[in-house]
């Protein structure tokens, strides 16, 4: 593990708790360049009433305007938990060079969990990935979430 994935999912985690805080599914991400933050996000479909607001597709959108650019070439991005379709397709679509996650998504994780996004023969697929970074305090962040939720 680089030693600074470490350190950029803490602040994907800081993102989380911030989702949290509104109620939302705690998934935090941040994008990196260089090893300085470009964007961060975290889920806001319910404060947003909109499908496509999840963590990853905010980010990215903050990095595209940030950069000037929509080819995120050279950029890491720290997801809290494993990317779905949606997100997985909008990451290598940006053409996000490294991906680094926290805790798997066994119901629609898409970097092997469900499926493996990576390795489907997309004309764009070069991106090295790395999960379970701080898995334990992903998942132990969701898992108090949906605790919370279901004692309501």
């Amino acid at each position: 593990m680089q030693t600074f994935d470490e350190e950029f999912m803490k602040l994907a985690l800081d993102q989380a708790i911030c989702a949290a805080k509104l109620d939302e599914v705690p998934v935090g991400a941040v994008i990196v360049k260089e090893q300085k933050v470009v964007s961060l996000g975290y889920n806001q479909r319910e404060s947003s009433n909109n499908a496509l607001a999840h963590a990853e597709i905010i980010a990215i959108n903050s990095a595209c305007q940030a950069l000037k650019t929509w080819r995120l070439l050279d950029c890491v991005i720290y997801i809290t938990m494993e990317p779905c379709p949606m997100c997985m397709g909008a990451i290598l679509n940006a053409r996000i060079s490294r991906l680094v996650f926290g805790c798997y998504d066994l119901k629609n994780g898409c970097c092997g969990s469900v499926a493996d996004f990576e390795n489907l023969g997309f004309t764009h697929k070069k991106i090295a990935v790395l999960g379970g970074v701080m898995q334990q305090e992903a998942a132990t962040l969701l898992g108090e979430f949906f605790k919370q939720k279901r004692n309501r």
